[in-house]
């Protein structure tokens, strides 16, 4: 069984202190189809995110950010 991933960054706007980050790493890590989700103390404001493409895309994995915390944007479509 052969599982294609995808990654996509997503930046947020506002500055991200260490609860927000956590907010929002426990939250792309609850969407089904997530696998891994990376930000880096330097790069606070970045959030890059592997998934399934079969089981979620990078609209749904930006809205959710949006919808929890405000404005984002994906980094590098």
């Amino acid at each position: 069984m052969d599982i294609q991933l995808a990654d996509v960054t997503i930046h947020v706007d506002k500055s991200v202190d260490s609860k927000a980050r956590s907010d929002i790493e426990g939250m792309l890590r609850g969407i089904d189809g997530v696998v891994s989700v990376h930000n880096g103390e330097r790069t606070a404001h970045l959030f890059v995110v592997e998934y399934n493409p079969e089981k979620t895309n990078s609209r749904d994995l930006l809205s959710a950010v949006k919808g929890s915390y405000g404005n984002a944007e994906l980094v590098g479509l």
